[in-house]
């Protein structure tokens, strides 16, 4: 089994889109070619990869900086030497600096996904300063950077992270096939207490400030004044949730937001949506965009970070500026009212999503890659 295999280490310790971007690119990844051993933290499950990879270890592994983390550098290190890989792969910026750190001195080659970089986060001066300082110091410790879009990437640069050479773009991606293959139409509108021929704005993503659920629920306010018939749904749970739901109780919408909380089947919802929105305030990928793309839904979405790498205005969907409530009514309302724009916009989405934000395609640029190390 070992001797023509590239066998490669993964090492995760955030669930949630880790975990979906893992068992993605492990069931397109060529069998024949590679062999995987998952080592992660506790929030997965051992039975989510049955047939994907070739052996499954916990650790210990939390989101929080403490000694703890000793533990799980210890524990790693001994599961490098047990497996003798040829290639450690971290995924996102916790588990990159645990892996790293327990890969030092070792004779195999590292790779490194941060899934977006946390200091591109909104947070404090103090926060940014100390999370970009620890990705400098790790970065000498991996062969490889993988960004996962040309935003990423020239954040790197401009954070001066490393050097160049060191960095290659992986756009993230979709399961077409699976979502093609799939169970359709599992959630009826009528369950939701929405009528047939209403027009419905829907939003995938956590209520936290990131996804910026008080505008889209600003923008529900100004787009229902003049749609009467408009209704909206966030999939998604997250801190702002009674937040929301006070302003459209306080605003006379409240019976046309509907707000599913956690779900394992955001696609179902997606399908009742007329306009998908994504208005984030800051954003690495923005993974629901190409999902919305493949289940053929118009987007309008923020103008930040790598959201433009994925959507062109006017082209595949319409972008806004941050924190821009009004621009993000227009842009669903135009939607609504011009004729053939959807058409347009979700004929190039379905395009796009084919030819560059294909999971297949993620897997074999891996593949390349983890050949060549």
């Amino acid at each position: 089994m070992r001797k023509n295999k590239i066998r490669i280490l993964h090492v995760a310790q955030a669930a949630g889109g880790v975990d979906c971007y893992i068992r993605m690119l492990l069931k397109y990844l060529d069998k024949e070619k590679f062999e995987n051993i998952l080592v992660c933290s506790q929030d997965f499950h051992e039975e989510d990869y049955r047939g994907l990879a070739d052996s499954f270890e916990q650790v210990e592994m939390t989101r929080d900086i403490g000694g703890h983390d000793l533990k799980a550098i210890k524990k790693i290190r001994v599961l490098i030497k047990k497996y003798n890989p040829d290639i450690v792969y971290a995924h996102s910026s916790k588990a990159g600096a645990i892996a790293r750190v327990a890969d030092i001195g070792l004779k195999n080659r590292c790779v490194y996904n941060p899934h977006g970089w946390a200091f591109n986060m909104r947070c404090s001066a103090k926060k940014k300063a100390m999370y970009t300082a620890i990705e400098k110091v790790a970065a000498p410790f991996c062969n490889k950077i993988i960004c996962i879009s040309d935003a990423e990437k020239q954040s790197a640069l401009d954070n001066k992270i490393c050097k160049e050479d060191k960095l290659q773009v992986i756009f993230n991606g979709v399961d077409i096939e699976a979502y093609e293959n799939g169970v359709h139409g599992a959630v009826k509108r009528r369950e939701m207490n929405i009528p047939e021929d209403a027009f419905v704005v829907g939003m995938v993503g956590r209520m936290s400030p990131q996804k910026a659920p008080d505008v889209f629920t600003k923008m529900a306010k100004q787009v229902k004044e003049k749609v009467p018939n408009a209704h909206f749904i966030i999939v998604g749970n997250g801190s702002q949730e009674a937040e929301i739901r006070k302003y459209a109780e306080e605003n006379g919408f409240s019976d046309s937001l509907y707000i599913t909380g956690w779900v394992d089947n955001p696609m179902s919802y997606v399908e009742l949506f007329d306009v998908a929105c994504l208005l984030s305030r800051w954003e690495g990928f923005g993974l629901a965009l190409p999902e919305y793309m493949m289940a053929s839904k118009p987007i309008v979405a923020s103008r930040v970070d790598a959201i433009p790498n994925l959507v062109r205005d006017g082209e595949n969907g319409l972008l806004v500026e941050v924190d821009d409530v009004i621009g993000a009514s227009e842009a669903v309302l135009r939607i609504y009212q011009e004729d053939g724009l959807k058409d347009r916009l979700v004929t190039q989405g379905l395009e796009d999503v084919h030819s560059r934000f294909n999971a297949r395609r993620v897997s074999e640029e891996h593949g390349k890659l983890f050949e060549r190390l």
